[in-house]
């Protein structure tokens, strides 16, 4: 089998800046790796995701169920998984995705307040995209802890990924649902071993490049 290494983060932790500058070093160094960002937006695969996203099924994430968004994004994964990526994972290739079931973990599971009912909703998502969608369980998920306050202010003027405009999803709007979610991404932390790269010190954003060196010299390690 090969390796999966999973670079995640709430929206504004500058996931998309560090996935590829990550690769663009492997790709200099002659590792031999595949990338995939999900959701899979080049993908017909991801059609519920931006449906869901661009408030089709409602304009407040917390009204859609997260075990019925869970399943739009667990369904993108296995559609580009199993006509992309398989073969090549199985013959013991190096696999880099920008997010993952990592996302539907922190995003979803931050809907649900109650601690019994998200453990029992982890639980079930575990189940649904690992054994029955067989998808592979990362060999290292590497989190970026971007704290909301901070997250907000660098996504004020990103434009959305789906339609290229100003307007943000509906999890990027919600400054709630990105509270929500931080926070119950900071618990899974330990429960899934995610290695935690902290990008705020004394009240200061790190430097790109500095958070770069962290993220590199932990997937490195299990690649040489």
């Amino acid at each position: 089998m090969g390796k999966l290494f999973v670079i995640d983060g709430t929206d504004g932790s500058g996931k998309q800046t560090q996935f590829e500058k990550v690769v663009e070093r492997l790709k200099e160094e002659g590792k031999d790796i595949r990338v995939v960002s999900f959701p899979n937006y080049e993908s017909e695969s991801s059609s519920l995701v931006k449906m869901y996203l661009g408030g089709k099924f409602g304009e407040n994430a917390k009204e859609i169920s997260p075990y019925i968004a869970s399943t739009f994004y667990a369904a993108d994964r296995y559609a580009t998984y199993k006509t992309q990526l398989e073969e090549y994972y199985k013959n013991g290739g190096i696999i880099l995705a920008d997010r993952y079931t990592t996302a539907n973990m922190v995003h979803q599971a931050g809907k649900i307040k109650d601690k019994n009912e998200r453990e029992k909703f982890l639980n079930w998502l575990w189940d649904f995209e690992f054994n029955l969608y067989g998808l592979p369980v990362p060999t290292k998920a590497i989190f970026l802890n971007m704290p909301t306050e901070y997250a907000i202010k660098l996504i004020e003027n990103r434009e959305n990924k789906i339609t290229h405009e100003q307007k943000k999803d509906i999890h990027e709007r919600d400054s709630e649902h990105l509270k929500d979610a931080y926070e119950a991404a900071c618990g899974l932390v330990d429960k899934y071993d995610w290695y935690e790269v902290k990008c705020v010190i004394d009240g200061n954003i790190r430097s790109i490049e500095d958070i770069h060196e962290e993220i590199y010299n932990e997937i490195i390690k299990y690649i040489d």
